[in-house]
């Protein structure tokens, strides 16, 4: 039977002794008085929640799935009740603005609240993760009228949220999106919202693949859809973002008429059965523009990067609780003996756990699922420091990394989330590709996190292309200054050469991919598009190593104190640097490898 626990201990480490968040946030006006003591209550209720609430829902809710019937989606049985107790326990405010009434804890409480929710349910999980990011993206970019009567709710988990994005001609190309506005009386001004009848826009257009786009958990569901104005330029230049709330909000907040948006179907899929991925039909819907006419897509961008770094969470979540559950399993079934000889005498075979090869997926898993934690709990904190520092400099430094490594956040862990999904179902052997073992589902699961929000392939475009060379590599040297800082500081020091030498060398080796690409970009602009993938994995792995060398050198200093934790911490990290990180030579050796080999060809001998 599947099992889920919070790995409570490894984010107290990540949190208070590898990042020392408490330092950081004294220095954030909002956080000042956020203590260590505060986030571990927070995260350990947050822990029980997950366990004990929603993990259990997981497997029926994919057996399940949602149901559809004349435009309404009931979704799987217990996911109601959930959400109920979710919204009555505040989850949804956790951090929010207090102006909202929200909590206004640090967004890196919210990320580690995130993670145990998608290691217990993703499907469930996708549903209040949108909302999160409407929230986002209208505190940012909303009117005045707008942030009132909106984000209340979706602060207070009252209503939901979703962005539509998709259409059937255009998935990630949303210059090609046909969706129409047509503006009603004083509309084109701009003004108004919610009731206004003099702001209002009547949107037409058919929507498709949007997650959470109807369902019975909240009671308005609040769609941030991308559309074009009669007089919008060709591309992504002419796309303006609206507001379609499901109901139209009455003056004083409440749930007025229902609008002309209704789903026409809900997908099939091979995973995630319990969120409604939905066709949205916008039938004369009103709708209220989001920031300026034309301008719509630099808006979703706040709500698509939030779900870019959602996504990556997903994947920790599924690793983790794969590992987990391959943990236990290869602790219990016995298989053959150790060929080093016998180790549990009184059964007719060892437990697997015992093979090498099962050792090398487990410790797999373990290294990749540490170090997407620190990494991303960095990168949450990042995220702190962009809104809150005091110092503008400060902020435009966090900002630039959060840029820079959002399509690593997304695109590696999702990647490293199939491979160790995949790996789980290997140690479970057939019981692995049997439903009542609930392995299979983690591996459907995990699959589509490496599609949405962007495939994989367009976070590396993004990564090299605009973040990498669109700046000459400003950011990524920026990023560099922390690894030389560390190299440093510990790299005299004997006990941490196994860590700091390939740490080093792989990063000098990344600024010569790196000046070398963007050379031969200059005579041909495919050799980013042939590169991209390759060059995304190896600074990938740039990350991890860092992080991974870090955590060595505190587990180096802790382990003598005889703690199991620090042990297992450094052997785990010997293991990511002698079997994981050398596939950066394959991966540089491929991102070298130029672009001819790919576009030479002629299309007839494909």
């Amino acid at each position: 039977m599947a099992q889920y626990r919070a790995p409570l201990r490894d984010i107290q480490f990540v949190l208070h002794e590898l990042l020392q968040v408490e330092t950081h946030l004294r220095e954030l006006p909002p956080h000042t008085e956020v203590d260590a003591d505060t986030i571990n209550q927070v995260l350990e209720e947050a822990g029980r929640f997950c366990q004990e609430v929603v993990f259990p829902l997981n497997a029926s809710g994919d057996r399940e799935g949602c149901t559809y019937a004349d435009g309404a989606v009931r979704t799987p049985a217990g996911f109601k009740g959930a959400y109920r107790h979710f919204v009555e326990a505040g989850w949804p405010s956790l951090a929010c603005d207090r102006e909202y009434g929200g909590q206004g804890l640090p967004v890196l409480v919210n990320n580690a609240l995130y993670e145990m929710l998608n290691a217990a349910n993703q499907a469930w999980t996708m549903y209040p993760g949108l909302s999160h990011g409407a929230y986002e993206c209208l505190a940012a970019h909303g009117r005045d009228r707008e942030k009132r009567l909106y984000l209340p709710k979706l602060v207070s988990g009252e209503w939901s949220g979703t962005m539509c994005l998709t259409e059937a001609h255009c998935g990630t190309d949303l210059g090609l999106l046909r969706t129409k506005a047509m503006p009603e009386a004083g509309a084109e001004a701009g003004a108004g919202t919610g009731t206004d009848e003099a702001g209002a826009y009547r949107l037409t257009g058919t929507k498709i693949f949007i997650s959470s786009g109807e369902h019975d958990l909240a009671e308005n569901i609040v769609h941030l859809v991308l559309a074009r104005l009669p007089d919008a330029p060709a591309g992504t230049k002419g796309i303006s973002l609206f507001i379609v709330p499901k109901f139209v909000p009455t003056a004083d907040g409440g749930v007025g008429e229902r609008n002309a948006v209704r789903c026409g179907a809900i997908e099939h899929k091979m995973g995630i059965h319990g969120n409604a991925t939905c066709v949205i039909n916008l039938d004369g819907a009103r709708g209220w523009l989001v920031g300026e006419p034309h301008r719509g897509l630099n808006a979703m961008f706040v709500m698509m990067n939030t779900a870019r770094l959602g996504v990556g969470m997903q994947g920790l979540g599924l690793s983790e609780v794969a590992y987990q559950n391959a943990l236990a399993y290869a602790k219990e079934r016995i298989q053959m003996r150790s060929l080093s000889g016998v180790k549990a005498p009184d059964k007719p075979a060892d437990p697997i756990i015992v093979h090498p090869d099962v050792r090398r997926i487990l410790l797999t898993q373990k290294a990749y699922i540490e170090g997407a934690r620190a990494f991303t709990s960095w990168l949450a904190l990042q995220i702190d420091r962009m809104t809150a520092h005091p110092d503008a400099q400060e902020r435009r430094e966090a900002a630039d990394m959060v840029a820079l490594l959002t399509p690593v956040a997304k695109a590696f862990l999702t990647d490293n989330a199939f491979e160790s999904t995949s790996h789980a179902m290997q140690v479970f052997g057939g019981y692995g590709y049997i439903r009542e073992t609930g392995v299979e589902q983690y591996v459907r699961d995990a699959r589509i996190n490496m599609i949405y929000e962007g495939t994989n392939a367009v976070q590396a475009l993004d990564l090299l292309g605009r973040k990498v060379l669109g700046d000459m590599g400003a950011k990524l040297k920026t990023f560099g200054k922390l690894i030389e800082a560390f190299v440093d500081e510990e790299g005299i020091k004997p006990d941490m050469q196994e860590f700091v030498n390939p740490l080093a060398d792989l990063g000098t080796k990344v600024q010569k991919l790196t000046m070398e690409i963007g050379m031969k970009a200059m005579a041909n602009p495919d050799e980013v598009g042939a590169a991209a993938v390759p060059y995304l994995r190896v600074v990938g792995h740039l990350v991890f190593a860092y992080f991974w060398a870090r955590m060595a050198r505190i587990a180096l200093d802790q382990a003598p104190g005889g703690d199991p934790f620090y042990r297992a911490k450094l052997a785990t990290a010997r293991f990511y640097f002698a079997r994981l990180l050398p596939e950066t030579a394959a991966q540089i050796r491929m991102a070298r490898a130029g672009a001819s080999t790919l576009m030479d060809p002629d299309e007839t001998l494909f």
